[in-house]
């Protein structure tokens, strides 16, 4: 007997993978298939194709950001610090999301309502300089700075999987977070 709430997370999961290594372009249904232990056919019958299958992994991976790391409006700079550390150990989440900025701008279905939730939770630490929005921009921005910059120049501060090196930038990305909110 089939599952089919079980296949349906094992394809999102296997898509979330195939297209945050891949990207839209690059990313095949039939390898998604194979890791997922299922069938093309069987990616049509749920989410209508390709496009359809890509919406709803970025989906599936923003939600998962939003249920793991919900933001604290007590503590928005120890916030972005988990942020920082759940990119670190789901790479996978910032890389889907880059490709669909990339490839698919005009049909990105990012979850609003999360967002929306977001925004709430940070209003009161919004100021005349800085509106809840703002305050979520900066904060993603500062949180995934390491992982978007140019190679080379985060090359020069040592090894990457460094736990020292990690350790680090995360001290820099809450130090910020709160220079940038007492600033404000």
């Amino acid at each position: 007997m089939r599952d089919a709430e079980a296949t349906r997370s094992r394809i999102l999961a296997a898509a979330i993978e195939e297209f945050a290594e891949q990207g839209f372009a690059g990313g095949r249904v039939d390898r998604i298939a194979r890791s997922a232990e299922s069938n093309v056919r069987m990616i049509y019958a749920y989410f209508g194709g390709k496009s359809g299958l890509f919406d709803a992994a970025l989906e599936t991976a923003l939600r998962t950001l939003a249920t793991d790391v919900p933001p604290d409006p007590e503590d928005l700079a120890g916030w972005a610090g988990r942020v920082f550390d759940h990119h670190q150990e789901r790479p996978d989440i910032l890389r889907l999301s880059m490709w669909a900025r990339l490839e698919r701008p005009s049909a990105l279905s990012e979850p609003v309502d999360v967002y929306s939730a977001k925004v709430e939770g940070v209003r009161a630490a919004s100021t005349s300089a800085l509106t809840p929005v703002d305050v979520l921009i900066f904060i993603y921005a500062i949180a995934q700075a390491w992982q978007l910059s140019p190679t080379g120049l985060t090359a020069l501060g040592g090894a990457h999987d460094d736990p020292r090196r990690i350790r680090a930038h995360r001290r820099a990305v809450v130090s910020a977070v709160e220079g940038m909110l007492r600033d404000a």
